[in-house]
């Protein structure tokens, strides 16, 4: 038995041997796949291999990430609850409130509520270190405000060109490189994502038109839910009738409703980010 444990030993290490020498000698064939290209040699096979590994990696990783949808169900079922409800009541109402009242009101009304909310852009501007956004958001604030009549009118752009520098928390959260995290499609607003469903409650802290207090401020226009909702709810409204049809001419083009106005709704705010 010894000899015959002898005799597999010995042709395993030869067998070894031969593979190590074969591989040697096909070694510098494989790395000759080389061009040169001004004067300069590249390694096409490693270059090539490495960008494929890297490529493949990112693609599974993306995917990975894409797919991850554990609230998928719900939101199916809120995207449906939308949409039903928009076309079927905020419509409908919008186009009656934009026979009645004219655009030149609308718009005014649109720029009173943005001008009222603007501590919400001024606080993220400053946690953006966003300095000088933050001091034209003041000014605007300031200007609009006292000579604008509460800000229905925009004497600071018309005048002093000094335009809107928006900011949210979801966007200061974004500048700082804090991922969007599950969707989520929320309820009468639509879609959204975990991160900016956070910045709007750490929004609501500072907005005026929402009854969510750090201290007992007194800067707060609603004081209860009811009022929170209303006001919110009359912005919303008001916004609607300026953009009548647009939801449909959107809609249109969805093969599959929820993900397509999910992606929509990420471009957007990733162009807001980095901007």
């Amino acid at each position: 038995m010894k000899i015959i444990r002898f005799i597999v030993l010995a042709m395993a290490i030869f067998w070894m041997h031969g593979c190590a020498k074969h591989t040697e000698k096909i070694t510098p064939r494989k790395a000759d796949k080389r061009v040169n290209i001004n004067h300069s040699t590249i390694d096409i096979s490693a270059t090539a291999n490495d960008s494929f590994e890297e490529e493949f990696a990112q693609e599974e990783m993306m995917a990975t990430s894409d797919n991850f949808d554990p609230l998928e169900g719900y939101n199916r079922i809120m995207t449906k609850f939308n949409d039903k409800l928009y076309l079927n009541i905020l419509d409908p109402l919008a186009k009656n409130y934009a026979y009645i009242v004219p655009e030149g009101v609308r718009v005014s009304l649109k720029r009173g509520f943005k001008n009222i909310q603007s501590p919400v852009s001024i606080a993220n501007n400053l946690l953006q270190l966003k300095f000088k956004n933050a001091f034209d958001e003041s000014h605007r604030f300031v200007v609009n405000t006292l000579f604008g009549l509460g800000g229905l009118f925009d004497p600071a752009r018309s005048h002093l060109g000094l335009e809107p520098c928006e900011e949210d928390f979801g966007q200061t959260l974004g500048h700082y490189q804090v991922g969007d995290g599950i969707q989520i499609v929320l309820p009468f607003l639509g879609p959204s994502n975990l991160r900016d469903f956070v910045g709007e409650i750490v929004d609501g802290y500072v907005d005026p038109f929402n009854n969510l207090k750090v201290t007992n401020t007194n800067y707060k226009i609603a004081n209860t839910t009811t009022e929170t909702f209303l006001y919110q709810g009359g912005d919303i409204f008001n916004k609607a009738s300026l953009h009548i049809g647009e939801y449909q001419m959107i809609k249109k083009d969805a093969i599959d409703l929820y993900p397509y106005l999910q992606d929509i709704y990420s471009q957007h705010r990733n162009q807001q980010i980095k901007e």
